[in-house]
């Protein structure tokens, strides 16, 4: 016998027993109140209209493949937690995708989440001072883990541009232009960090390091 079912059936048997002046039947568990937590994107009346097909149905037989295939059409939601609240209430806690940027594709806009997925684009409130990438996905992809890995202050980028020669350039949030090479544009990154804070470089707007070993300033 599957182990869930058995602790069901023990769980019926268990109640049935307490219950003396009841009759306590298996309808007694059917669904009845969903409780939605941890959503910040999504509204909650739009999950449980997503979920409407499993009201009625018995929790005692709910798992969490049957919620998944709902929930998994909504590009928002990474994963969620269920926990049942006998006789007739369910909760779920949800774990949204959190965008990172905004990718521009044409005249289409999709989100960015923090694993590089493509996401549909809604114009939430949260998310208006998200940067704006103008490239390809995967390359973006690299490029974002590499300025990770150097540990480079993302909050303070306002746009990515990348080129047909497989370049990018950087926007600053204060308006600032980092111009890199096609290759080895680690080394230049790294130099535009112990640049930036030094008082004789503040006035610069344009750091263009596209030419081999050198570093003009505008």
């Amino acid at each position: 016998m599957n182990k869930k079912i058995a602790i069901a059936v023990a769980l019926i048997i268990l109640l049935t027993t307490y219950s003396s002046r009841e009759k306590i039947t298996i309808s007694n568990f059917n669904l009845k109140k969903i409780i939605i937590e941890n959503n910040y994107l999504l509204k909650k009346k739009d999950l449980k209209e997503m979920l409407s097909p499993i009201y009625e149905k018995n929790i005692l037989f709910l798992n969490n493949t049957k919620i998944e295939k709902i929930l998994i059409q909504n590009d928002f939601i990474r994963s969620f937690k269920l926990k049942k609240k006998y006789p007739d209430t369910i909760k779920i806690i949800i774990f949204e995708a959190k965008p990172i940027a905004v990718l521009q594709k044409e005249k289409n806009k999709f989100y960015l989440t923090e694993d590089i997925n493509l996401i549909e684009y809604r114009n939430f409130k949260n998310f208006q001072d998200l940067p704006y990438v103008f490239g390809s996905k995967e390359q973006f992809k690299i490029f974002y883990n590499n300025l990770k890995k150097i540990n480079f202050p993302l909050k303070l980028i306002r746009r990515y541009s990348l080129y047909e020669s497989k370049r990018w350039d950087i926007e600053t949030v204060d308006k600032k232009i980092i111009k890199l090479p096609s290759n080895n544009y680690i080394k230049s990154l790294e130099n535009y960090l112990d640049l930036i804070n030094k008082n004789e470089f503040l006035k610069y707007k344009v750091f263009d390091y596209r030419l081999n070993n050198q570093l003009i300033l505008k």
